[in-house]
């Protein structure tokens, strides 16, 4: 057993780092590796939380993914990244289609990408998503309506949900939350599970285009399993591990270029 002397900064900061490297953490493990109570090991995972470095789970703490970020803050992040997954990812439609672009800072410049003069109709719920198409030629354009949940970008309320109900998607592009081979895909907030589980009810097949970041990460709400995304885009260098990984559980993965 690796014991330490009971000094909670310097305890937080090594449970910390495993938590920024992915990796989640039980109660009962820690204090026996540190030689301290569980209690002692709670108090320094409260303090995680509310210092916004991990997600407080039953028996332990799980690392949060960057989706858990507000969207104002996540759509300046990694611009060149996430053009080069929306650039793959504009591969994949095909003309006279009708898409959907769910809420979240990488479909952003996918809207930018989308190819004019192919009669494509895009349904979105995002906001910043809809402003990118504003002015596009050839692009028709929906917005879906509702309440408008600030840290999403986008409505996803119960008047969002029924105005969906509605549709048929050849193609919906998800926003990427966590996602984990073993555990699927998951989000933070609950309206916004719901709603991509009904976005994924309602189309024919599925895009989720990740940064390196959000793999290996978890989130308290389940949206999907691996298996039932239609495309894993993954970064150019995205962990061969990961791609193994998504594989065996029968997923689709595809990778992008390297960023210009």
């Amino acid at each position: 057993m690796h014991v330490l002397p009971d000094l909670p900064r310097a305890r937080r900061t090594l449970i910390a780092e495993r938590l920024r490297a992915g990796q989640p953490v039980v109660a009962a493990a820690l204090a026996e590796e540190f030689g301290v109570s569980e209690d002692s090991i709670r108090r320094d995972l409260r303090t995680l939380a509310q210092e916004g470095r991990c997600q407080r789970v039953y028996g332990g703490a799980l690392p949060l993914s960057p989706a858990s970020a507000p969207i104002e803050a996540r759509l300046g992040e990694e611009a060149a990244r996430k053009r080069a997954l929306a650039r793959r990812a504009v591969d994949l439609i095909r003309p006279d289609q009708t898409l959907f672009l769910d809420a979240g800072s990488t479909l952003v410049p996918l809207a930018e990408l989308l190819p004019e003069g192919q009669g494509l109709r895009v349904v979105t719920n995002s906001i910043p998503a809809a402003a990118a198409l504003i002015g596009r030629s050839g692009i028709a354009l929906v917005l879906i309506g509702g309440g408008v949940t600030m840290s999403v970008g986008g409505a996803v309320d119960a008047q969002a949900l029924s105005e969906l109900a509605r549709l048929r998607i050849d193609l919906c592009f998800l926003g990427a939350c966590a996602l984990s081979p073993e555990e699927g895909l998951a989000g933070f907030e609950m309206d916004d599970v719901a709603f991509k589980r009904q976005l994924l009810r309602q189309s024919r097949t599925s895009v989720l285009m990740m940064t390196n970041g959000k793999l290996g990460t978890q989130a308290p709400f389940a949206i999907a399993r691996a298996d039932e995304i239609g495309h894993h885009i993954l970064e150019a260098d995205a962990p061969e591990e990961m791609e193994l990984r998504l594989r065996q559980t029968g997923a689709t993965v595809l990778r992008a270029a390297p960023p210009a």
